[in-house]
């Protein structure tokens, strides 16, 4: 049975997107079978993944609305090794659409229970908002991975978001909790983040997560050519901190990436092709990077 995560955070820009694509790519690396599904109306999981969103028969709308079933959405992240359900703007009337539909709340949770089998995580990328596509992923999960950056505004919305998290579990699933706090785009030279991250610790101790994620270049770079940190550039200090969370959360074997990334493949959606060489070297960052002192 699949562990459903919800990915979420009510603030934009937190790297919800960066972590739903670069877990699945990790969880995938450490042998288990992997579906992502893009709930955010903006569909960047969906082209970071590599898949077309302006190219869609189906996606994960029509599921909601009834017009498709499951096969007929779903799609394979060549570089990511996972499947998808994609998303692109058609999924804006959902906010609109579900409210006139019976069990509104539950459309996704009912979608996934035919599969949740066949799959050992499910991550779901959550919109910047708590509407009515969030409450579907948040009714359909079992946790919620928060990913956040650590400054001032972002403990403000994080107690706003720890709140709804426990109204939803009190009146609509009672299996919901917080699976861990992620801190992301971290550079511990600044005070102020490691300020937070010991409020952070302070309130929330062991949800946590030990791994931080690096403010990285690489991690930046890889969306626009469609692919995981993990397929554009192993070595990168981005792309091993992914990979610390997907070993805690997926399994101890040693990743294996089922996929080779050629400097051939690198290529940007406009067709303009990277010059630089990448290669499967070793990781050559040091684990200690990625972790607290």
């Amino acid at each position: 049975m699949a562990k459903v995560f919800a990915i979420a955070n009510q603030k934009g820009g937190v790297g919800k997107t960066t972590t739903c694509i670069n877990l699945a790519a990790s969880l995938v690396a450490t042998k288990r079978r992997v579906l992502l599904i893009d709930l955010d109306p903006q569909g960047n999981a969906t082209m970071g993944s590599g898949v077309d969103k302006h190219g869609l028969e189906n996606s994960v709308y029509d599921l909601l609305i009834g017009e498709c079933d499951l096969a007929q959405a779903m799609h394979y992240s060549e570089h990511g090794g996972y499947q998808l359900l994609p998303a692109n703007r058609d999924l804006t009337a959902a906010e609109v659409v579900l409210l006139e539909m019976q069990m509104k709340e539950s459309r996704l949770r009912s979608a996934l229970a035919p599969i949740r089998e066949n799959y050992d995580y499910i991550l779901i990328d959550c919109p910047p908002s708590l509407s009515m596509l969030t409450l579907n992923a948040l009714v359909a999960a079992d946790g919620v991975i928060i990913p956040m950056q650590c400054e001032y505004y972002a403990l403000e919305g994080l107690s706003d978001l720890v709140d709804n998290i426990k109204r939803i579990a009190e009146l609509l699933n009672p299996n919901l909790q917080i699976e861990g706090l992620l801190r992301t785009m971290f550079d511990p030279r600044l005070s102020l983040m490691n300020d937070v991250s010991a409020q952070l610790k302070e309130h929330f101790g062991d949800q946590l997560y030990d791994t931080v994620i690096p403010r990285n270049i690489r991690l930046a770079e890889a969306p626009s050519y469609g692919m995981p940190a993990l397929a554009y550039d192993k070595s990168s200090r981005g792309a091993i901190a992914y990979l610390g969370i997907g070993r805690r959360d997926g399994s101890s074997s040693t990743p294996q990436l089922p996929y080779r990334c050629s400097p051939a493949n690198l290529r940007k959606p406009h067709g303009r092709q990277e010059t630089r060489s990448r290669t499967w070297t070793g990781c050559t960052a040091e684990w200690s990077d990625c972790h607290d002192p």
